[in-house]
């Protein structure tokens, strides 16, 4: 009877924190489909409504909405792909190779996670206009290619997932070093390497402080910017603005499941061999 009680009163919480966290997006499906005057009504409705071509016409009358969906997802794949690429070979060093001068070395990279971002916006700005970077794509990923989260996260995981062992053996059949890291250290750490791909896209797809400062035309907007464009005019058509979150909010809801199903695959399997 207590085993049956603790199980009722388990899926509830369960079903009422799916509830709780599944609403607002819910909501802003229907806020999306429902004109200005609808949202601001009271009692508001629950239900979709029946204004999602004219929110539509409207966004796409205020912004090229397509294409800073596109300026989002070339800027957040490429700060992916190259802080993938960076981190894991950081990390590779630091986690399989022994040298002189390490644990400061790594103590020092540390100790940059402390600093608050909002500190180096100046001098970044500063560096980015002498690089004529100003309004360019670049700007919002080159900065950020190997950072020092990244190169932790892989470098504990590669520790605790990947023997040495493993590596001497490669060396005695002949593996190049960076053969080696290709083809043996990488697909051992897929599952760490998904948990930074999601967290780095999620992030760069999310930022609004650094493409708001660098990106000056309405054709190299990013998703945040485009939509806090919307904001401030006459009369703000919020049917508008909903309809372009929600389709924002698309990708993002894509890309975290595709991934979440990749490491926990991944972390499964690494349970199973150990």
């Amino acid at each position: 009877m207590k085993k049956t009680t603790g199980k009722i009163l388990m899926y509830t919480f369960l079903i009422l924190g799916v509830i709780i966290t599944a609403f607002p997006f819910y909501w802003m499906f229907v806020l999306a489909t429902l004109s200005r005057g609808e949202i601001f009504s009271f009692p508001p409705p629950m239900w979709f409504g029946s204004n999602i071509v004219d929110n539509y016409r409207n966004l796409m009358n205020f912004v090229p909405f397509f294409r800073n969906i596109w300026n989002s997802f070339y800027i957040a794949f490429m700060a992916t792909s190259t802080t993938l690429f960076f981190c894991s070979l950081g990390a590779y060093g630091f986690a399989m190779y022994d040298f002189k001068g390490k644990e400061p070395l790594f103590g020092i990279m540390l100790g940059t996670m402390m600093i608050p971002g909002v500190l180096s916006t100046i001098p970044w700005f500063i560096m980015m206009r002498m690089f004529g970077w100003i309004n360019q794509p670049r700007a919002l990923y080159v900065g950020g290619m190997a950072s020092a989260f990244g190169i932790f996260l892989l470098r504990q995981y590669m520790e605790s997932a990947i023997p040495r062992d493993l590596l001497d053996a490669a060396r005695i059949d002949g593996c190049g070093e960076f053969e080696m890291y290709w083809r043996v250290v990488l697909p051992l750490s897929s599952p760490g390497l998904g948990a930074l791909g999601m967290v780095t896209f999620i992030g760069s797809w999310n930022n609004f402080m650094g493409a708001l400062i660098i990106l000056k035309e309405r054709s190299t907007f990013t998703v945040p910017v485009a939509l806090r464009s919307l904001q401030g005019m006459i009369s703000t058509d919020y049917g508008a603005v909903m309809f372009g979150t929600a389709l924002s909010v698309l990708p993002i809801l894509i890309v975290f499941l595709l991934a979440s199903q990749q490491i926990i695959s991944g972390l499964t399997a690494g349970a199973i061999k150990g």
